[in-house]
């Protein structure tokens, strides 16, 4: 009954309240670096698929050079037309896209955009707002405005709002702002812009032909089975294009910019670092605290106490000291994803499976730290006491 009642493992805890402290700081720091960089990590993928996302289609050709959408390459947009004539295929549409020169209309400072071309008739993207505003875009040289793009662009979105029309210069040429949507930024883009396939190749003049394509978007029928249509284009089209899924297309732009790129590395090497530090953090805690206490284990060895008990003990001051720096690392790490995604306006959002895991990675941490730390436990001989 004795074991059961006294909290041994807290009571040795607070009784160095200034070295407990010092541990659950270090648990707090290290939750918050692994916080921010899988805070970081998550919105590199995120923000790399928002365009993927809103593409209304199943299936996507693209080059067979193709490696993300800031590394394009073109193909004709007669193997998109070749796809209109396989089974199952409802409907094919070419997508422009390419970074373009756009001037603040109140600094006049150039910043480069990324510019969307599409059929206006053809209802490709998937925002409510680009779907209400097609007739729009069917006049010449115009555009709608990202309202999440950074402040660089200007104040697009609130001069829109106030007078219901912005003109500015895109690559040189004058173009009018006639409605918004909202798409974001990523780590590669800073904001976007979306236009009719006619007024994006007259922003570009020679420099862009008709008919060299970006991305080609296949719909298919309701009744339509993709794997048989994605086998089928596949064997029959040239081998000039890639063609995939819409998982596929969002998994290769992943897959690029987690290797092809040091910006994975670098989040998940952050994490693995934040990792290391709480270790050993916490093993500096435990140990001090096991030497402190080697005669008061030594007794408990003597009066009946087995080992097993005293190592539990030390195991639940790791708990307890993971559970404790878990709750300020968590809060500390909210303020920085929301000052994170005011700054950056990258898509930087908590979510209950990311605090679980850092929960256990905690708990794995000082576990861990806990059981290098514990060796110098099994030396506590009642002999050097009495």
């Amino acid at each position: 009954m004795l074991k059961r009642r006294i909290p041994l493992a807290w009571k040795q805890l607070t009784k160095e309240r200034g070295r407990m402290i010092v541990a659950i700081a270090g648990i707090a720091f290290a939750d918050v670096l692994m916080f921010l960089q899988m805070g970081f990590r998550s919105a590199l993928f995120e923000g790399a698929v928002q365009l993927h996302q809103v593409l209304d289609g199943e299936i996507f050709l693209v080059s067979d050079r193709y490696k993300a959408v800031i590394s394009l390459d073109r193909f004709t947009e007669r193997r998109l037309y070749q796809a209109l004539g396989y089974s199952g295929v409802e409907s094919v549409t070419p997508v422009y896209l390419s970074p373009v020169q756009w001037k603040n209309p109140e600094n006049q400072q150039i910043w480069n955009l990324y510019a969307i071309g599409i059929n206006p008739d053809d209802q490709t993207i998937l925002l409510p707002e680009v779907k209400s505003n097609t007739e729009l875009l069917k006049r010449p040289d115009t555009v709608l405005f990202d309202a999440g793009a950074r402040q660089e662009f200007g104040r697009i979105p609130q001069l829109f709002q106030a007078s219901g029309n912005v003109t500015t210069e895109v690559e040189h040429r004058r173009v009018d702002v006639v409605g918004l949507f909202k798409l974001g930024t990523s780590f590669g883009i800073n904001g976007h812009m979306i236009t009719s396939d006619l007024n994006f190749l007259r922003m570009f003049r020679e420099r862009r032909q008709k008919g060299l394509i970006d991305v080609g978007v296949v719909k298919l029928r309701s009744d339509a089975n993709l794997d048989q249509v994605l086998q089928n284009l596949r064997s029959g089209l040239p081998n000039d294009v890639r063609i995939m899924s819409k998982a596929e297309f969002m998994e290769q732009e992943k897959s690029f910019w987690n290797t092809s790129t040091p910006v994975g590395y670098v989040f998940d090497l952050g994490a693995v670092i934040g990792f290391i530090v709480g270790a050993v953090v916490v093993y500096q805690i435990l140990y001090s605290d096991v030497t402190d206490h080697l005669p008061e284990y030594a007794t408990l060895k003597a009066i009946g106490f087995r080992d097993t008990y005293l190592l539990s003990v030390v195991f639940q001051e790791a708990l307890i000291l993971a559970f404790i720096g878990f709750l300020p690392g968590f809060a500390i790490s909210l303020g920085f994803y929301q000052v994170t995604r005011q700054a950056t306006l990258l898509p930087m959002v908590m979510t209950i499976g990311r605090a679980t895991f850092v929960l256990m990675l905690t708990a794995m941490m000082c576990t861990i730290s806990a059981a290098i730390s514990v060796r110098k436990l099994r030396s506590a001989d009642p002999a050097d006491i009495f």
